[in-house]
C-alpha cells in the first residue's frame, strides 16, 4: 500500500519538478524566505497526496552561483561543485518544511554526503517514488560543468517521469523578455527545435536536447502563484508546453 491515496486521475502520473534556488527567496534578496518554502512545502505536498508521484531537482542560485565564481576568477569546476552543496543546502531545508507539514521526503545526493542526504542509486529512488514518498534530488548530475536544469531531464529519464515542470517566476515562455518588453508574447506550446532555435532560455541546449530525444513534455508556469502546481499536473493550460517537433 501505498503511503499517498488518490482518488482523482491526473494526465501525469510521475513528474519531476524543477525549481530554481531564487524561487526559495521570496522577496528577500538572497537566502531562504521562511515564508516561501512554507507554502511551496504544503503545495507540493498537495500535489503529492493527489495522486501523483513527485520528484524534485532544486537548485542553489539563491545561496551560491557557479558563474559568479567564475567571474571572479575562482576556477569552474571548484566554483561548480560549491554550487552543488548550496543545492544540498536547499533541499534539506525544504526537506525539514515537508516534513513539518507531515508528509515524508527523501533527499538523495549526487555527492556523497552520507550524513545529511542518501546516495544517488536509481532503484532506491524508484522505489521511493513507489512508496509515495516526496523525493529530492541535490547536487545536480553530480559533476561540474553541468547545469541543474541537465540533472533535472537526466533524472527525469531514469525515473521514467511523464514531465518535467518548470517552476519559476515568470507564467511562461515569451517572445523575449517581459520585464522589459510590454509586447512581448507568451507561448501557449512551443516545439523543442524551435526553443533551441529561437534561444527561448527555457532550458539550456544540453537540457533541451535531452527532452527533445527522449520526447519529455517540458511545462514551464509560474510556481510563485498557488495553485498554479497543481494545475500544471491535473493538465489544465497553464503557462507553457514545451512539445515534440511536428514531423515526430
Amino acid at each position: 500500500m501505498s503511503e499517498s491515496a488518490s482518488s482523482k486521475q491526473h494526465p501525469y502520473k510521475r513528474v519531476l519538478l524543477k525549481l530554481s534556488g531564487e524561487v526559495l527567496m521570496g522577496e528577500t534578496p538572497f537566502g531562504i524566505d521562511t515564508g516561501t518554502i512554507d507554502r511551496l512545502a504544503q503545495e507540493l505536498i498537495e500535489v503529492k497526496n493527489s495522486g501523483v508521484e513527485l520528484a524534485i531537482v532544486i537548485g542553489g542560485g539563491n545561496i551560491f552561483r557557479g558563474m559568479s565564481g567564475t567571474a571572479s576568477g575562482m576556477d569552474r569546476a571548484s566554483a561548480d561543485y560549491m554550487g552543488m552543496l548550496a543545492t544540498v543546502m536547499n533541499a534539506i531545508a525544504l526537506q525539514d518544511a515537508i516534513e513539518r507539514h507531515g508528509s515524508i521526503v527523501r533527499v538523495i545526493s549526487a555527492l556523497h554526503v552520507q550524513e545529511v542526504a542518501e546516495p544517488y542509486i536509481r532503484r532506491r529512488a524508484l522505489r521511493h517514488l513507489e512508496k509515495g514518498r516526496i523525493l529530492i534530488f541535490a547536487a545536480g548530475t553530480g559533476n561540474p560543468y553541468f547545469t541543474t536544469d541537465t540533472a533535472a531531464s537526466l533524472r527525469a529519464m531514469e525515473i521514467q517521469a511523464d514531465a518535467v515542470l518548470k517552476g519559476t517566476k515568470v507564467d511562461g515562455v515569451y517572445t523575449s523578455d517581459p520585464a522589459t518588453n510590454p509586447d512581448a508574447r507568451r507561448y501557449d506550446t512551443v516545439t523543442y527545435t524551435e526553443a533551441l532555435t529561437k534561444r527561448l532560455g527555457i532550458m539550456d541546449a544540453t537540457a533541451m536536447s535531452l527532452c527533445r530525444d527522449n520526447q519529455m513534455p517540458i511545462v514551464v508556469f509560474d510556481v510563485t502563484t498557488p495553485g498554479q502546481m497543481l494545475r500544471a499536473v491535473s493538465g489544465e493550460a497553464v503557462g507553457t508546453l514545451v512539445r515534440e517537433d511536428e514531423d515526430v
